[in-house]
């Protein structure tokens, strides 16, 4: 009320009358007689029921104003017809005006989009921190929140209402499928909470929506300059995870293992490696069936009992079949060294096919 009663005191001067602002329930948000300030306009109920833009009740001009093609204001005067109208149409704008400068300067989780995004310059997140009374020394950690598109619910209403501190947590959408959650911490060392704020989401949004998600996971903080770097850290997590470990829900930055130090190689590197270790198409020509068989044999530790077990074959059956992997490829998978190879050769197959198909888009 005392922003939109101050504009208009600086406008009355120049006006010969009244004239006021209501919001969309009736209550009179300021007016030339500031006595009705907080009062419901006796005409609100006419006005608001009135399906032109611009009614006229009892001597009075109205102006509804939409703001995202939503009612939020309506402005009114008792200045004659051109004049009035005139007046209105220029308060109108002031109005809408006064309103992003206010949504922009003291909405906080519009100050953290900022931030993330790197709309705001780094001299100033301190300063505009303490304008909106946001601790600048907290330990923070953000979330990247990848969803399936949902017709009926946006994924943004389900999430926030995990989370009512809104002083403290901070849920921004940055598009119909990319949620950001920025959490206070306790300490910089409480990974149970991070873990378990995670699958929350995960399956809140399993539950409730029928999608899934993936969640990126970046370092904690405890400077609000460096949540910025915390949200591209769980940026590159997405990135990574979706790579190597597409079938995880959440990647945290500081576990990606050696899936990070592929992603950081060029991929003429990567294909010069594949092309040292392996013979001209052995790798290609491997069936899905010998693939599995590897994927099994590695996740039982190089056990051949156990995977044998696994894949309901008989010991000789899987013997026979890594004998003939050794033929195609020339490594023994039973070998520690080479195992590691063959491991780290798929890794960087993943990651190369990962690139192209990425490229093959941009063309």
């Amino acid at each position: 009320m005392r922003l939109y009663q101050n504009l208009i005191n600086q406008i009355r001067e120049n006006v010969d009358g009244n004239f006021g602002i209501m919001d969309k329930t009736g209550l009179i948000l300021g007016c030339t007689d500031e006595r009705q300030t907080g009062m419901i306009h006796p005409l609100s109920d006419e006005i608001l029921n009135d399906s032109r833009d611009e009614p006229e009740f009892e001597g009075w001009l109205f102006r509804k104003v939409f703001i995202k093609n939503r009612l939020e204001f309506i402005v009114y005067t008792d200045v004659p017809k051109e004049q009035g109208k005139a007046l209105l149409a220029m308060f109108a704008i002031n109005v809408s005006n006064l309103r992003s400068y206010h949504e922009d300067k003291f909405d906080r989780a519009n100050f953290f989009k900022n931030v993330i995004t790197d709309n705001i310059l780094p001299g100033d997140i301190q300063i505009r921190a303490k304008e909106l009374h946001i601790p600048i020394n907290t330990c923070r950690v953000v979330f990247l929140i990848k969803t399936e598109e949902s017709k009926d619910i946006h994924p943004h209403e389900v999430v926030s209402g995990l989370f009512p501190k809104k002083q403290k947590d901070y849920v921004i959408a940055l598009d119909e499928e990319t949620l950001v959650l920025i959490k206070e911490l306790k300490d910089a060392d409480d990974h149970e909470d991070i873990d378990r704020t995670a699958k929350a989401i995960i399956d809140t949004l399993n539950t409730e929506l029928m999608v899934k998600a993936q969640i990126g996971i970046g370092s904690v903080v405890d400077n609000i300059r460096d949540i910025g770097r915390s949200f591209k850290e769980a940026q590159t997590a997405l990135q990574i995870g979706s790579i190597f470990d597409s079938d995880k829900a959440i990647i945290d930055y500081n576990n990606l293992g050696i899936g990070r130090l592929i992603y950081q190689l060029p991929t003429t590197m990567c294909r010069l490696f594949l092309k040292e270790v392996f013979k001209k198409g052995s790798l290609e020509s491997l069936d899905q069936e010998t693939l599995l068989t590897i994927q099994k044999f590695f996740e039982n530790n190089l056990n051949v009992s156990e995977t044998s077990r696994q894949l309901y074959v008989h010991r000789n059956t899987l013997v026979y079949r890594l004998d003939k992997i050794q033929k195609t490829t020339g490594l023994d998978l039973r070998k520690f060294d080479d195992a590691i190879t063959f491991k780290v050769s798929l890794l960087v197959k993943k990651y190369l096919d990962k690139a192209e198909s990425m490229e093959g888009e941009i063309v």
